[in-house]
């Protein structure tokens, strides 16, 4: 039997495709008879397709929203922002110590923590914890340079053409 080292994956940058690579790594784990989180640190409370795989898929992929939505909505607190974070650190904590999970992935953690709502410390002590022979992914534009260097990938998604560009607004099944 092959043995699985483990390793953190960063997805940064300012192009599309960070939660889409996240979700790859998650279904060619799930592909091979894993079991799989994800915590949505930003994404608000809207479904998009891959809550509704999470349904299909359950109880080998569990997707926990653990975001507000984005932090310059009016209609949510600082401090609501904040709670949420830091309750998705702690459901990360859980989920990478548990030894339940082939792949944790964190999506759009890396704007929880450009936007103050988590500390790097958290984050680093997230990677700190991954077991050997799990994987840990993390989503999010500006991956600072420490996660970078504690990371084993890094790829940076870069926007040579959107169709937001052309005015075509998100699309449901590419986008959401």
């Amino acid at each position: 039997m092959e043995q699985v080292k483990g390793i953190t994956v960063i997805f940064t940058g300012d192009g599309k495709g960070k939660t889409s690579a996240a979700l790859g790594v998650v279904a060619r784990s799930l592909g091979h008879g894993k079991k799989c989180k994800i915590i949505q640190f930003i994404k608000g409370r809207r479904r998009s397709g891959e809550h509704y795989l999470a349904e299909r898929l359950a109880p080998d992929l569990e997707i926990v929203m653990s975001g507000k939505g984005f932090t310059w909505l009016a209609d949510v607190s600082r401090e609501d922002h904040e709670t949420q974070a830091q309750e998705g650190i702690k459901l990360a904590e859980e989920a990478i110590t548990s030894g339940r999970y082939a792949v944790v992935a964190l999506d759009e953690i890396l704007y929880a923590l450009r936007s103050g709502l988590v500390k790097i410390e958290q984050v680093e002590k997230l990677i700190d914890l991954r077991p050997e022979g799990s994987h840990l992914v993390l989503t999010g534009r500006d991956a600072p340079q420490r996660l970078i260097d504690k990371a084993d990938l890094v790829t940076n998604m870069q926007v040579i053409k959107h169709p937001k560009q052309a005015g075509i607004p998100a699309q449901k099944c590419m986008d959401y």
